[in-house]
């Protein structure tokens, strides 16, 4: 093999590796939305059901 087939298998790894590390720091970023948003769901069903056990109690 010549200079030239390394030069374009070393891009082409290059490549796929640029590839597989955005769709991984994808993935993380998508995954940190997905646990802040099941966190802001249990606070909005605790602080509903905070409310409605308030309401209750003055009624």
């Amino acid at each position: 093999m010549d200079a030239r087939n390394f030069t374009f298998m070393f891009y082409g790894f290059l490549a796929a590796w640029l590839i597989v590390c955005g769709y991984v720091i994808s993935l993380a970023r998508r995954g940190a939305r997905l646990k802040k948003d099941l966190e802001d769901v249990k606070n909005l069903i605790t602080t509903q059901a905070t409310d409605s056990a308030l309401e209750d109690r003055v009624r």
